[in-house]
């Protein structure tokens, strides 16, 4: 047998093996947050997205190449809220800030927030998440910018089959001061997105293996 034949099956399942660690990962769910994004507009005022556990939201801000000649950027403040803050778009009580767009004109691109959905968090300042459940996320525009509040639905998959109706949630822990744990990161280009775990990732896996 040849160097390079032998070489071929532990080749085959380092690929693999690098693909699954991906997977695991979980899909990055991107969102403008702008008024000039449609999808902020729909019939029901709000944008919806459905997420699974392992999952990120990253959520970009309002950014401007140059200073405008009319009028102001748009900075806000973003906060999660319960059912009744989202409806009326308004900060309720229980809610908290999670993040602020302040920075319109930063200089190596859009500013980005990054929310991993997950069930555990080992930060004080986290959040966790509960498959079947739904949570909000609403701006308010800051007294100088001409934006208008938005807001953001966003569905944890899946619900359980025992569950006969919808269940809405907070987060469990309750975030202090600017945000959570993760940080605002300023980028250039979008992130890629990984695929989902899939039955034939695995088989070809469990053949390389035995190929050895």
């Amino acid at each position: 047998m040849r160097p390079t034949e032998a070489l071929l099956p532990w080749g085959l399942l380092v690929f693999w093996g690098a693909l699954l660690a991906r997977q695991v990962r979980g899909l990055r769910h991107s969102v403008y947050w702008n008024a000039s994004n449609p999808r902020f507009f729909n019939s029901d005022g709000g944008y919806t997205i459905q997420v699974s556990i392992n999952d990120y939201l990253d959520i970009y801000c309002p950014h401007y190449q140059r200073a405008l000649v009319l009028g102001k950027p748009e900075s806000f403040t973003l906060l999660m809220v319960n059912a009744e803050g989202y409806q009326g778009c308004y900060e309720t009580p229980g809610a908290f800030k999670r993040w602020e767009c302040n920075r319109p004109y930063a200089a190596y691109g859009a500013v980005r927030f990054s929310e991993k959905i997950q069930r555990f968090t080992p930060f004080s300042l986290g959040i966790e998440f509960q498959s079947g459940r739904e949570y909000y996320y609403i701006s308010i525009p800051a007294p100088e910018s001409p934006g208008q509040c938005l807001k953001l639905r966003v569905l944890v998959c899946c619900k359980a089959t025992t569950t006969a109706d919808p269940a809405t949630e907070g987060p469990k822990s309750q975030p202090r001061g600017r945000g959570g744990p993760e940080k605002a990161v300023v980028i250039r280009a979008h992130s890629s997105t990984p695929i989902r775990l899939s039955v034939t990732c695995l088989a070809l896996l469990v053949v390389s293996f035995f190929w050895l």
